[in-house]
């Protein structure tokens, strides 16, 4: 086999890991099991990102009383992330590798110092031949503080980890130009990143176990290759999809989102996830709007905010607006809020958010 990449991410679908009577799909779970393995012998880096500990919660338990959402995720989670795991120890020892269990929430990526703790967790295992499983820890997590399902999640391992790829299992091949089951609905094979209109090709049904939908996957997989990083959505049912998937030599049916050419800084990349742990804001007049989305590089002057909203402290990420209330970006400041307010229209300090602490995702 001659490997299309060397250090990968493989997300697996709720939908890819349970069978139609909602029982955990033991079998699938082993054959995909066997493709990491082969995929490992061949000097191939993988980090797994598994759902299915809710599906398998749910499988094996019904609660005595009515819960709401969160109260229900958190039972299930609870009770089939132990089976989940122990299934994946099981079925790994048996190809002589060893998993390690990695739950997260959003929280722990809310600033640097705890992206770089993940980053360094993540790296020893792999230097020590471990295959890290990674969930979002549901049992703790809230509404406001969850990922929108594990392609977000997914999608920051990735770009943390500079991985070359990362695959989405779904149950279906990719993104098809009408529902998958219409007569004369085509797959889409390539995604550049000037692609329009792809949102109109869709279908916003979310899936039977998972938060999310195709929706979310192709939002993710645009953000991610913009961030120099392939990302491929596959059919996780599909016999031996993964191996062949990455196989220089065989054609599997996916959707291949292209990378830019140029790959983002690993401090860009972190501030690309970052956006919801803004503390505050500024408001940019017109010319430092026009600076910023130019294509030169450059920092965030004082002298190009018009306001001040909320309140920071130094280092906190802020939100960028333009005067019409369109957010640009997002940054680390350089000062508090009350100094920034008082230094506003300074043409002689520092720059309030440097380009290299600075995200635009246009």
């Amino acid at each position: 086999m001659n490997a299309r990449y060397k250090r990968v991410a493989v997300k697996v679908g709720s939908n890819v890991l349970t069978r139609a009577d909602k029982m955990l799909d033991v079998a699938r779970m082993a054959a995909l099991v066997d493709q990491i393995s082969r995929l490992k012998k061949e000097g191939v880096e993988v980090v797994l990102i598994s759902s299915g500990a809710v599906a398998a919660g749910r499988s094996e338990l019904q609660p005595a009383r009515k819960l709401d959402d969160v109260s229900s995720r958190q039972l299930w989670s609870a009770i089939g992330q132990v089976r989940l795991i122990n299934r994946y120890y099981d079925l790994f020892r048996e190809c002589g590798i060893t998993c390690a269990q990695v739950l997260t929430t959003k929280e722990n990526f809310k600033d640097r110092r705890h992206y770089l703790n993940m980053k360094n967790c993540l790296t020893t295992l792999l230097e020590n031949g471990v295959i890290p499983i990674i969930n979002e820890n549901d049992t703790i997590s809230i509404t406001e503080l969850m990922f929108t399902d594990n392609d977000e999640l997914s999608g920051l391992i990735a770009s943390m980890m500079g991985f070359e790829a990362l695959v989405i299992l779904s149950n279906v091949d990719g993104i098809y130009t009408g529902h998958p089951s219409e007569a004369g609905s085509t797959l889409i094979r390539e995604v550049k990143d000037n692609a329009k209109g792809l949102s109109d090709y869709i279908s916003e049904t979310k899936s039977e176990f998972g938060r999310g939908g195709m929706i979310t996957k192709a939002s993710i997989a645009r953000k991610i290759a913009k961030q120099g990083i392939n990302v491929h959505i596959a059919n996780g049912k599909r016999e031996n999809v993964l191996v062949d998937l990455l196989d220089c030599h065989k054609d599997v049916p996916n959707t291949h989102f292209v990378p830019s050419a140029k790959p983002s800084s690993t401090i860009k990349k972190w501030l690309a996830h970052s956006e919801s742990f803004a503390k505050g804001a500024v408001v940019v007049n017109d010319g430092a709007k026009e600076v910023l989305l130019s294509d030169k590089a450059t920092s965030l002057l004082l002298i190009g905010i018009d306001s001040v909203e909320g309140y920071f402290k130094k280092g906190d990420l802020v939100s960028i607006y333009d005067t019409k209330g369109n957010q640009l970006g997002v940054g680390k400041a350089q000062y508090d809020s009350a100094k920034t307010q008082a230094l506003l229209g300074s043409k002689k300090a520092k720059p309030f958010i440097h380009y290299d602490y600075l995200y635009l995702p246009e």
